[in-house]
């Protein structure tokens, strides 16, 4: 393939051992500036698809995949798109992995992250028993963090409403910031509602095996609605809330969860309590060690 410059000096497409192609001139000129190249018949019936000149070079011929830069930043288009994804509405990008890894993260801080994830009825206790889970982790010298659903709603998930596909994203998105917690090496207690099998299951399908454990809240409705601590299934009766769970929306409950708290008849455990049964399964399962 050849150039000119401006002065019908001819310029050479010719391989280049760094860049696989490069530009070089047969005449004892100095490499033109942009301004000064202009296109000329290419040998062989070549054409030259794309020229672009802000900042950047490029010249692209059709009898090969190659792209080359005149500022020296170019390479293999086929070798780099081969590392490059896409992953929803993100086109290009490509995951960089660290030296430090997730098992250097847990030796630190002598603990195996992982997400549990407790799900149940509005007033069941959820957010009670993550916060009773999250102390008597603390005294025994574990790190953990709760991600609690109406907390969640207050920053990173205010944009979502209570519809029905507002409640899936919301799930999702903590989702994803429990798993980024548990490969930190962190355990992360996620609280919330979350009353569809489908949703929990994607959360579930984020993580390695048997680093997500579903804790279901295991109290009757009436229990719950007699509690009504934040006045919801008042105003959900009145039908000032509408799609309320357990009300005019569905709960789903468990399949096959790790824990099951539950409350028999008139006697309740703890949260306390509750809390160490889920402490028991970590011992257990090892996460409470490197």
């Amino acid at each position: 393939m050849i150039l000119r410059d401006m002065q019908a000096n001819p310029l050479q497409w010719k391989a280049s051992p760094g860049l696989g192609v490069g530009l070089e001139t047969t005449s004892s000129s100095p490499l033109p500036s942009f301004s000064q190249l202009s296109l000329g018949n290419l040998s062989g019936g070549t054409s030259v698809n794309s020229l672009k000149t802000r900042g950047l070079f490029l010249v692209k011929a059709m009898e090969g995949s190659r792209t080359a830069s005149l500022n020296g930043h170019a390479g293999n288009a086929d070798k780099n798109a081969s590392l490059l994804s896409s992953v929803g509405n993100s086109t290009n990008i490509q995951w960089h992995e660290c030296s430090l890894n997730k098992n250097d993260r847990q030796k630190l801080l002598k603990q195996k992250g992982c997400v549990i994830w407790i799900t149940g009825l509005s007033g069941s206790g959820k957010s009670t028993v993550a916060c009773a889970l999250g102390g008597s982790l603390y005294r025994r010298g574990k790190l953990s963090y709760i991600l609690d659903g109406d907390n969640v709603r207050h920053g990173l998930n205010r944009d979502l409403s209570f519809k029905a596909e507002d409640r899936a994203e919301n799930i999702r998105r903590i989702g994803e910031v429990a798993k980024l917690f548990a490969d930190a090496g962190v355990i992360c207690i996620a609280s919330l509602i979350s009353p569809y099998r489908r949703d929990r299951d994607a959360c579930r399908a984020m993580l390695p095996a048997g680093d997500f454990i579903e804790v279901f809240m295991d109290v009757p409705l009436q229990v719950c609605e007699a509690r009504d601590s934040k006045g919801l299934y008042k105003l959900a009766r009145a039908g000032k809330i509408k799609g309320f769970t357990g009300i005019d929306d569905p709960y789903e409950p468990p399949l096959n969860c790790e824990i099951v708290l539950t409350h028999e008849g008139e006697v309740c455990a703890s949260p306390c309590e509750m809390a160490e049964e889920v402490i028991s399964y970590l011992e257990d399962k090892g996460f409470l060690e490197a």
